[in-house]
């Protein structure tokens, strides 16, 4: 695993001392061979110690391996802020430079998203999904967009979605809810009150909760059985929310493509449904 793509994944889960370093650690990969970590330290007003601590909690022995393996990352262009590649714009594209800085922005969030999301946790998640009885989803605001996307998918699917964009009525809604079912909850901060009522509420009927957020500390998680997080960071704040919907929708993605790889009868549901709208369309 590239160490540069390690850090921006466990990022959000670092101290304000940690996160110092790792941004610094981020932004000058490519220079890092002409600091020691006493330099380091000095360079950022902090002690060689935490230097040398963030190297350790990151797995390796010390500042020097640390220095080492991003060294190799940055030669092999793995994780970089370039991401190593050859960029050749086009003289009558004027675009083309920020098309593919924003397409390498995208990519790089998807795969610090695919890092901090197991295989084992994205299957579980999927077989949950397959064997419920009902589908409970739910986001608020802008939340409400890849919720309302992700309902419709499994509907094609033929699985029993119930989905709201309202916190009152899926207050109401959870009381039909039975063993087995589960509720999807999409928040980017996770920090509504209501939707951590209404995904208590979900737990003690013996449903299972899926909360969708950014791979930060917030309340909803910790009412949550199951988690599909998301890691996007940019400074520039019309940028960093287009990263996080891509990461996301590029999540929602994998487990929609494994339910239908999962059940060749919900593949033939979709195609049925698909064939019906084409119907109506063309009528």
């Amino acid at each position: 695993m590239s160490p540069l793509l390690k850090i921006r994944s466990e990022r959000d889960q670092m101290s304000a001392i940690e996160r110092r370093i790792a941004d610094f650690l981020l932004e000058n990969a490519h220079l890092l061979r002409d600091y020691s970590s006493q330099q380091l330290a000095n360079a950022l007003g902090i002690s060689q110690s935490s230097v040398v601590k963030f190297s350790q909690k990151l797995g390796f022995k010390g500042y020097p391996d640390l220095k080492y393996s991003i060294g190799q990352a940055v030669a092999r262009g793995d994780g970089a802020d370039d991401g190593g590649t050859s960029r050749e714009t086009r003289a009558d594209d004027p675009h083309a430079a920020l098309a593919e800085d924003l397409w390498h922005l995208k990519a790089l969030a998807e795969a610090e998203t695919r890092l901090i999301n197991p295989p084992e946790n994205i299957d579980a998640i999927a077989h949950a999904i397959l064997q419920a009885g009902k589908v409970f989803i739910i986001g608020l605001g802008e939340d409400g967009i890849p919720a309302r996307a992700f309902a419709t998918r499994l509907s094609m699917l033929g699985i029993v979605t119930v989905h709201y964009v309202d916190a009152i009525l899926m207050q109401a809604g959870v009381s039909s809810a039975a063993p087995g079912d589960v509720l999807m909850v999409f928040s980017e901060h996770g920090r509504q009150p209501t939707l951590c009522q209404i995904s208590h509420l979900f737990r003690e009927r013996v449903g299972r909760v899926v909360t969708v957020t950014r791979h930060t500390p917030n309340p909803l998680r910790a009412h949550g059985d199951a988690a599909l997080l998301v890691s996007a960071h940019d400074e520039r704040r019309h940028i960093e929310p287009l990263l996080y919907q891509s990461a996301l929708q590029h999540l929602l993605d994998l487990i929609f493509v494994l339910l239908c790889d999962a059940s060749e009868e919900r593949r033939l549901q979709l195609d049925f449904n698909f064939e019906r709208m084409q119907d109506l369309l063309d009528h």
